[in-house]
């Protein structure tokens, strides 16, 4: 290993260059998820580097004093084999102290991280494709307005194992490839979601709701902000209701990855998961 060589907390313009790494493993993150990102735990993101040289990342992004998520774990193609993933690995582990750490592994990868303490949750199946047809619901679900993210916020903090008030603010605020809807029945919150622009199409994440007639509602509402490019949506596999309404809608299965938790596992409504939010943040 380069005597060089140091693990440090990201630099401003340096997330972008670590999502254009991801972009080319073909992870297909979001035009625009660095501002997001950022806002969910600034100090959260960390680069492996030689001098002034990142060669690796990896991000532990901490929400409040119990619960971190784990992602964008990259060492570049030019610098594998050296040791340095396993030091970036390391330290962003380190950086959660003792809250229990969240991640979305490939089938390749889970061995290694069952040495590092992790233990599988559930399956979640990525679905994807041409959205033949919009869903039908009884419910209409309306855009989110800045103003009112309050409400969603309680209602997200029901679902995720931990408030994330900034992070949510800066995802559901409305900007070009970029929006989200909500729907209500009675003057209450159902469910919401957020529509965003990809290097692939769209991903539709989270698509959080009380039932399939209030998911049905919000991708009727979203889908059509792919203006006919391909959609996806990371369900988790025993959630039956979702997969139906995505092959109902003509997706199919692309992917798979398996929720692994470092720790105690948090109690997850999974019926409510109608789309993970990000495999990278959680």
């Amino acid at each position: 290993m380069n005597s060089e060589f140091a693990v440090r907390s990201m630099r401003p313009g340096e997330l972008e260059l670590v999502l254009e790494w991801a972009r080319q493993e073909g992870w297909n993150p979001g035009l625009d998820d660095s501002l997001a990102f950022n806002e969910a735990d600034p100090s959260g993101f960390f680069v492996g580097s030689i001098g002034e040289v990142p060669v690796g990342s990896i991000s532990v992004v901490k929400y409040g004093d119990i619960f971190a998520f784990l992602g964008l774990y990259i060492v570049h193609p030019d610098f594998r084999g050296k040791g340095y993933g396993k030091a970036i690995w390391a330290a962003g582990i380190a950086s959660a102290g003792d809250r229990t750490i969240g991640l979305d592994g490939v089938a390749a990868q889970q061995d290694y991280y069952r040495k590092a303490g992790f233990e599988p949750a559930y399956s979640t199946i990525r679905y994807g494709g041409l959205a033949t047809s919009l869903p039908v619901s009884t419910l209409v679900a309306q855009p989110v307005l800045d103003s009112r993210l309050e409400g969603l916020q309680r209602y997200d903090s029901a679902i995720f194992p931990q408030p994330r008030g900034a992070f949510l603010a800066a995802w559901c605020t409305a900007r070009k490839g970029r929006r989200s809807a909500v729907v209500r029945k009675s003057h209450k919150i159902r469910g919401y979601g957020t529509i965003r622009r990809c290097y692939e199409g769209y991903k539709i994440g989270p698509l959080f709701a009380n039932d399939a007639d209030s998911a049905a509602a919000l991708l009727a509402e979203l889908i059509p902000e792919a203006k006919g490019a391909a959609v996806f949506i990371d369900i988790p596999a025993e959630n039956r209701e979702a997969v139906a309404l995505a092959e109902g809608i003509g997706l199919q299965p692309v992917f798979e990855t398996t929720r692994m938790y470092r720790g105690p596992a948090p109690a997850i409504p999974l019926k409510h998961v109608f789309g993970v939010t990000t495999l990278e943040l959680g």
